[in-house]
């Protein structure tokens, strides 16, 4: 079931309604665990509906991933002697990386493993699974290897609510496209009594509206023309860099719209996510970038592949080889594709100068200080160079293979070709001032957790402000687009 279904729409006043007329009466009595408990398998009954819609299947693998993950921590906490830890932490990572490999990974290592042998002058035939990628396969898989490395480390202690937990890895929100979420922040949340909260509630609605707005009038729109122009057979460069600059914004708006949604709607029935995008185009470098796009992730690899590695803490040799390691891992989390282990690599080699000059956390706080409106000259020309930089690794993200990649460089980079494709006015001048909006909007609220925190405070010209973005997202819809993340 996606956000911008008529399915979803009808799905989530019916489940909001459900899930706090458990929790009536209001006043703490003796049944409160047990309207507790009720709440949590509502939760976990509503978020199997969401993600079965699409294919029921789905629903074997995420309960395996789920029930593994909790045997996993519960044995854990049986267990005195670290090698017998080790062992069952080890078991965990090899089921639930094994279920992912296998959906995911199989064809193209099989495919590899082909091509390099028939270089080699071998005659392969390696079959390939025709099987349905699991929506969101990635975001959950993480989130449960998360828990059950956190249990490992004793960093939380294991649950024995089945419910719970299962609440914790399939929570609908944010099940098929994240924020990928912790057990030390998501699990106690379904483990203690929530009640209804009147400002909270709104807050999510504003947060739902700012993120239906990016998603089906910035990306949508802008997914228009960079389709058009992506699909035609011959372009020239300024065309090209209109593709990707299109679908720079696209892939933004697309995936942060999401999050929004999803941080909008758990706040609906009192669970609060961590935020998983803070203004990443204003960055003033590579590594700031990577503190403010998609940070559930960055973090994750971060806190169990980086850190364990060695971090930057033994010389610089092997914090760049780190570095590449997290990079090239990432790219290939988003897709068994070449060009996505390309595009992480491209940010690793942007990332170079930051280690070699340990500059890397020279921009950790908000962007430009906070007594000031406007960037300075040289924090402008930081975000221009490093947008530019993101710009290109989008090329190879938005490629089908590393030619049609390498082929839309060669073009861009060195065959000047101003022509003007028609392609360029269906849509893009439009598509393009609703992007500056969202900027707009996000820049004056980039010390807020999201585009759209600052409202008037009366409410007449608040409820206007409401009923203008609500306009304008119904009466702006583009084709409708698949949120991109659902393939990761």
């Amino acid at each position: 079931m996606s956000f911008t279904s008529l399915a979803f729409y009808l799905f989530l006043p019916i489940v909001f309604a459900a899930y706090w007329l458990i929790n009536y009466p209001r006043e703490d009595c003796g049944g409160s665990s047990m309207r507790l408990w009720l709440q949590n398998l509502f939760i976990v009954v509503a978020s199997y509906v969401f993600y079965g819609w699409w294919d029921w299947r789905f629903l074997l693998l995420i309960t395996l991933t789920a029930v593994w993950s909790w045997v996993s921590g519960l044995h854990m906490a049986r267990l005195a002697d670290n090698r017998s830890r080790k062992l069952v932490v080890a078991a965990a990572l090899i089921v639930n990386l094994g279920i992912l490999g296998v959906f995911k990974y199989y064809n193209f290592f099989a495919e590899n493993v082909a091509a390099i042998l028939e270089m080699l002058g071998f005659k392969a035939h390696m079959s390939t699974l025709h099987i349905i990628l699991p929506v969101g396969i990635s975001f959950y898989t993480f989130q449960a290897l998360s828990y059950v490395i956190d249990v490992y480390r004793k960093d939380i202690e294991p649950t024995k609510d089945l419910v719970a937990f299962l609440a914790f890895v399939s929570f609908f929100p944010q099940l098929v496209a994240g924020p990928i979420e912790r057990a030390t922040n998501l699990l106690p949340q379904f483990l203690k009594p929530r009640r209804f909260e009147y400002a909270l509630a709104v807050d999510g609605c504003r947060q739902m509206l700012w993120g239906f707005f990016k998603k089906m009038v910035v990306a949508d729109g802008c997914a228009l023309t960079a389709n058009n122009i992506f699909s035609a057979a011959d372009n020239s460069s300024v065309s090209l860099v209109a593709g990707v600059f299109c679908f720079t914004f696209q892939i933004y708006g697309d995936f942060s719209g999401y999050s929004d949604i999803a941080i909008g709607v758990s706040k609906l029935f009192g669970i609060n996510l961590k935020r998983n995008f803070a203004t990443p185009y204003f960055s003033r470098n590579i590594g700031e970038f990577w503190r403010r796009w998609h940070i559930s992730l960055t973090t994750w690899f971060k806190d169990y592949l980086y850190i364990p590695l060695g971090g930057s803490r033994e010389g610089l040799a092997k914090t760049i080889r780190n570095t590449f390691i997290i990079f090239a891992v990432s790219g290939f989390w988003h897709g068994a594709n070449w060009t996505f282990v390309v595009w992480g690599l491209v940010h690793a080699v942007a990332f170079l100068p930051l280690l070699i000059l340990k500059r890397n956390r020279r921009f950790a706080g908000a962007v430009v200080a906070e007594d000031r409106m406007w960037p300075s000259m040289n924090e402008m020309f930081g975000m221009v160079a490093t947008f530019a930089v993101v710009m290109l690794g989008w090329t190879f993200f938005r490629a089908d293979n590393l030619s049609q990649a390498w082929q839309w460089l060669d073009v861009m980079l060195f065959r000047f070709d101003f022509r003007l494709s028609p392609l360029m006015r269906q849509g893009m001048p439009h598509a393009f001032a609703w992007a500056v909006v969202m900027l707009i909007c996000e820049w004056f609220n980039r010390r807020k957790q999201y585009g759209f925190a600052i409202y008037p405070q009366n409410a007449i010209l608040r409820y206007a402000v409401y009923f203008v973005l609500l306009f304008v997202i119904v009466f702006n819809i583009s084709p409708r687009q698949t949120f991109i993340y659902f393939q990761f």
